[in-house]
């Protein structure tokens, strides 16, 4: 059915293929007419406007733009072309510190910026910025670059949408209560939310299963458990169930990285006593979940939270993760298949630059896990894990209410295929 927005005129007019709105009907439109960067129309209506520009598609499939939702920008424009999951040997990893001055971090965001519109991404999710990691080895995550962003913001420069979390640690490291503290107390700087939103912060819960430091229930081959890596009041756990109360009361948005099943239990423990709690900004979740049990899904699905996961790196990880974890307990981790039928919010992601941030790469990744569960390569699966990086990853960032689908209101971020 098409629609219109009032008005007489459009900036462009896209037509001539077919466009997978992502509404939530099925629908697909073959024509999308846009004024100042908003869908005013579709289909008939829109070829009725009188459009400035014409993009012709010539049969090509738009989807709404990708969306990766935990993916380092910085970190990936300062390291590129190299991945840490890649064919670049150890010896030619490019090593130390990699920004140091403004220039720098500037030409690192502006250089991630062109690779992601090269692959078709137009919104990402920058996983830790902050003071935390002022004195950071890379130089990709500290204060100096949440500001980068800032100027680059202001001047009009951003060519990718970016929702930005805070940090008050280290990454992949410890933070302690008093630092979290004293950093939630004082206020992000405020941007246009379009461009460049900071609605809440990253705490690192624990590490990875295949490093035997994710914090799990079943001991290891070796015997340990991982462990928490908050520190401050009687504990780590009191500091970690606090660190998340604290962000929780102020109506900030709680992305933790966690990968035991223990470390999102105890996540989880606190999400549901704080029932009472502002409204986040944005939903809160678990960064990768690698070994989140069914349960767990589906008490995370009830307190409206979710799951940001990696399938591209399950794949490069698993038999080095298999070692740690044995036979049967990787039989059920990265549960993306449990995760996507629950309905619990789940994005799938590429956590570049550890791997290859071109999406279809994921989809392939996670295409793999969902078949070796049950599901069936089909349209409908794919067109699910499509949804899990538009819509899904619009509603973890709280914006769903103006990008993620193709419908009139909504930006005009496309991905043409």
């Amino acid at each position: 059915m098409s629609q219109t927005f009032p008005g007489d005129d459009a900036d462009l007019i896209i037509r001539g293929g077919r466009i997978h709105t992502f509404d939530g009907t099925g629908d697909i439109a073959h024509a999308l007419a846009v004024r100042d960067g908003v869908i005013v129309a579709t289909d008939a209506a829109a070829t009725r406007l009188h459009a400035r520009n014409v993009l012709e598609l010539d049969g090509r499939t738009a989807v709404p733009g990708i969306n990766d939702a935990h993916l380092h920008a910085a970190w990936l424009g300062a390291r590129w072309p190299h991945l840490f999951f890649s064919d670049t040997p150890p010896e030619e990893q490019p090593p130390g510190r990699l920004v140091s001055t403004t220039s720098e971090r500037r030409s690192a965001l502006r250089r991630a910026w062109r690779l992601l519109a090269e692959h078709g991404i137009t919104s990402y999710t920058e996983p830790g910025i902050g003071p935390g990691e002022d004195a950071g080895e890379t130089g990709c995550f500290g204060a100096d670059m949440l500001e980068t962003y800032g100027e680059l913001h202001r001047e009009g420069a951003q060519t990718s949408r970016v929702t930005l979390l805070r940090l008050f640690g280290t990454i992949d490291g410890e933070s302690t209560l008093e630092d979290f503290a004293h950093g939630i107390r004082t206020p992000p700087p405020t941007h246009d939310p379009r461009w460049l939103a900071i609605p809440g912060v990253k705490i690192f819960a624990d590490g990875i299963p295949p490093m035997a430091t994710a914090w799990v229930e079943e001991p290891y081959a070796d015997g340990t458990t991982g462990a928490l890596l908050t520190r401050g009041g009687s504990d780590p756990l009191s500091a970690f169930q606090q660190m998340v109360e604290l962000a929780a009361s102020r109506g900030m948005q709680i992305a933790v990285h966690a990968t035991g099943d223990r470390s999102i239990a105890e996540f989880l423990a606190v999400l549901e006593r704080l029932s009472d709690a502002p409204a986040p900004a944005a939903p809160h979740y678990v960064v990768h979940g690698d070994l989140a049990t069914p349960e767990q899904i589906a008490r995370m699905r009830r307190v409206d939270a979710g799951f940001a996961v990696q399938p591209l790196i399950a794949a490069h990880t698993h038999s080095w993760a298999a070692a740690q974890l044995g036979e049967a307990r990787i039989a059920t981790a990265w549960p993306l298949a449990a995760m996507l039928a629950s309905g619990a919010l789940t994005t799938v992601t590429s956590d570049a630059p550890i791997a290859s941030p071109d999406w279809r790469l994921g989809l392939d990744a996670a295409l793999a896990l969902l078949t070796d569960a049950g599901f069936i390569d089909d349209a409908a699966t794919r067109h699910l894990l499509l949804r899990s990086m538009t819509v899904e990853a619009a509603r973890q960032d709280g914006a769903s209410d103006w990008k993620g689908s193709l419908e009139v209101g909504h930006v005009a971020d496309l991905t043409i295929l």
